[in-house]
Parts: structure tokens; C-alpha cells; sequence
């Protein structure tokens, strides 16, 4: 399997583990399940990928070290938690006019 691909599971996996711990946990911006875990997957992605372009050492594509692997899970579960949060509260403001 290819590193890049494999850097994108652990980057949706991640992700979609964040993005559902911090709806459950958050009442104001739970978003249900599945909503918390499609954004959480998206978040993941998207910040895997901004991690990957401002650290490249922990991309993964060039060596899928420890450090890497450490690196894509703690940036992907906060940008899945993060991108979860944003969604909940854009969410809540919608729905409370």
C-alpha cells in the first residue's frame, strides 16, 4: 500500500475519532452522531493536510516513522475536533434565529 494512502486513513481514522469524542462530550455542538463523524473525518483530512504543509517531516510520504504516524493522529484528531466545533456552533446559531 502507498505511503500517501496510508497517510490518508490514519488522517480520516483520526479525524473521525475526534470529531465524535468532542460532539459527545460538548452538548452545544453535537451534531449527532454521523454529523460528528463526517465532519470529524473532514476535519481530519483537512488537518492532516495543513500539519503536512507546515511541518513536512510529518507528512509520511517520504518515511512512515513513528514520529510521523504520532504526528498525522495528533494533528487529524484536532483538526477533526476542531472542524466539529465550527460546524456544531454555525449550526446552533442557524437553527436559534
Amino acid at each position: 500500500m502507498d505511503a500517501g494512502v496510508i497517510v490518508l486513513l490514519i488522517q480520516v481514522i483520526a479525524g473521525f475519532i475526534g470529531g465524535t469524542v468532542i460532539g459527545s462530550r460538548i452538548e452545544n455542538v453535537n451534531l449527532g452522531g454521523l454529523g460528528n463523524a463526517i465532519a470529524g473525518a473532514a476535519g481530519g483530512i483537512g488537518g492532516g493536510r495543513i500539519l503536512s504543509a507546515l511541518v513536512p517531516e510529518l507528512s509520511g510520504t517520504e518515511s512512515m516513522d513513528l514520529g510521523a504516524i504520532i504526528g498525522q493522529v495528533v494533528g487529524s484528531g484536532a483538526g477533526g475536533a476542531v472542524l466539529t466545533i465550527a460546524a456544531g456552533l454555525i449550526k446552533n446559531a442557524l437553527t436559534s434565529r
